[in-house]
């Protein structure tokens, strides 16, 4: 009865409850379905966004790099070498000036230290007129350079005289320089650079005074109209190129000063960045500016390895990223660096020691006792022959300097009276192929530079610094004080220490 009951329903009214009871069920599938395909879809144009990126990427050839490398391992952190590039090909002209044919240069450079904790990093900035010895470089018709000393370093981006520049012979001066290994090298030209400050939305930037474009162009007849205020102000595009580009009219009007002002803008980049946050998702925006002007070592040429290697940067504090200036004094018109300061600051980094001499290298090692007082320690020199120069106007110098040579193992090849008696700080000159003598000798006589030279041997020329009895320079691994109270953090305010004279 019941049975015949049920049967007796209508059937629109069976075909309605079925209905409401399948309707969840279609819907849920329906749902799944969508989801399903918006991920495909998702994953299709994160797909294809990787696709155009690895298009976009420029790879420079790794046969220009140098057979005598610092050896892998030779610091426990990653060193990456970054170049801003003054090329004017590829449309650069537009927003540089100049001409499209003209041969690419490095207008910056800073090798960035990522510790092996991936807790501290530090920027050091080269001057662009800092005299080195550039080494064998290749040049575009496959034949190796010789040796060019006392030469100003961003010479080296022009060997081979291309429009593109050679940022390998850029890489192998500073293996030579700074006796570390880098990892990899990355060209930043101005399109690439403008566009980065756009992403982001500008950047936080302070000038001391105000600036016009006879400032950005020296040769200009008259002052021009204002480019920037006094004060803070924020900055993009091509606003931003011309703020990191601004040489005269601040401070002396030198490359020093200008570094001063990159390592703030750059502190102010990373800052916005960071606020932005660092996952792939935010990079990807910067990623496709970036790598539409980025030239970089063939092991970051894809997309997925610049990315992957920006993320493990995320974890590092903008207090604990540091901006440094290589250990530098002026040599006429142009700049010589300082040892054994430089050596003291490339050890440092090798160890992974960071400003205030922390070890951070991941390792965890139980607290250090208290560090014994510095004892001075004597310079080995044999096997090594030096002429000695005196380079001021007091008697006797040079031949005080020798006999304290003398017994530090030195054999002196000769003394004499340098062409100028107006040296304040004592140099050691060192020929091709003797700059680990010339590192040696100049830890006989601290706050010396050493220079590149065209002559053969080593000369130490004496200057009015060297006061005879001085105990010697000690290797270390502790980075200079000059260095460390100088650096900058990148959550600096943007307006303090801008400029230099």
């Amino acid at each position: 009865m019941t049975t015949s009951t049920s049967r007796a329903v209508p059937s629109r009214h069976r075909s309605a409850a079925g209905t409401r009871r399948r309707k969840p069920v279609r819907r849920g599938r329906l749902a799944l379905a969508i989801s399903l395909s918006l991920l495909l879809l998702a994953a299709a144009g994160a797909g294809w966004v990787y696709l155009k990126l690895d298009g976009d990427i420029k790879t420079f050839d790794a046969g220009g790099l140098s057979d005598n490398r610092p050896a892998e391992g030779s610091s426990k952190g990653e060193n990456v070498l970054v170049i801003g590039s003054d090329a004017r090909n590829d449309g650069n002209a537009a927003l540089g000036g100049g001409d499209v044919n003209d041969i690419g240069r490095s207008d910056t450079a800073f090798l960035l230290h990522v510790y092996a904790d991936h807790k501290n990093a530090v920027a050091v900035s080269i001057p662009r007129d800092t005299l080195v010895t550039i080494p064998p470089c290749k040049l575009p018709n496959g034949k190796w350079t010789t040796p060019q000393p006392h030469t100003m370093f961003n010479a080296a981006y022009s060997v081979g005289e291309t429009a593109t520049g050679n940022p390998a012979c850029t890489q192998n001066t500073v293996e030579s320089i700074t006796g570390l290994r880098v990892d990899h090298t990355v060209v930043v030209d101005f399109k690439g650079f403008a566009a980065l400050t756009d992403v982001v939305g500008g950047v936080d930037v302070c000038l001391p005074q105000k600036v016009y474009e006879r400032d950005l162009s020296p040769k200009r007849p008259t002052r021009g109209k204002l480019l920037f205020d006094k004060g803070e102000q924020k900055v993009s595009g091509q606003k931003a190129l011309d703020y990191v580009r601004i040489r005269h009219g601040l401070g002396d009007g030198s490359d020093i000063g200008r570094i001063k002002r990159q390592q703030a803008f750059v502190a102010s980049l990373l800052k916005e960045i960071k606020s932005n946050g660092l996952s792939p998702t935010k990079l990807l925006p910067l990623a496709d500016a970036a790598t539409k002007s980025l030239t970089v070592d063939p092991a970051l040429g894809s997309a997925d390895k610049l990315i992957s290697f920006a993320m493990t940067l995320k974890n590092i504090d903008l207090h604990n990223t540091k901006f440094v200036t290589i250990p530098w004094r002026y040599e006429g018109a142009r700049v010589a660096v300082v040892e054994p300061d430089a050596s003291d600051l490339w050890a440092a980094l090798k160890a992974d020691r960071t400003l205030d001499g922390k070890d951070a290298s991941g390792k965890q090692k139980a607290a250090p006792s208290a560090r014994p007082a510095a004892t001075p320690v004597s310079v080995s020199g044999k096997g090594i022959t030096v002429t000695v120069y005196n380079g001021t106007t007091v008697t006797g110098l040079a031949a005080k300097a020798a006999a304290e040579l003398t017994a530090d193992g030195f054999t002196i090849a000769g003394t004499a009276t340098a062409n100028s008696q107006d040296h304040t700080t004592t140099v050691v000159q060192y020929g091709p192929g003797h700059k680990s003598e010339a590192q040696t000798a100049a830890r006989a006589f601290p706050g010396a530079a050493i220079q590149p030279v065209t002559a053969a041997g080593v000369n130490v020329v004496v200057g009015q610094s060297y006061q005879p009895g001085a105990a010697a320079a000690p290797p270390s691994a502790e980075v200079p004080k000059d260095v460390s109270e100088g650096a900058r953090s990148a959550d600096d305010n943007p307006c303090s220490n801008l400029t230099y004279g």
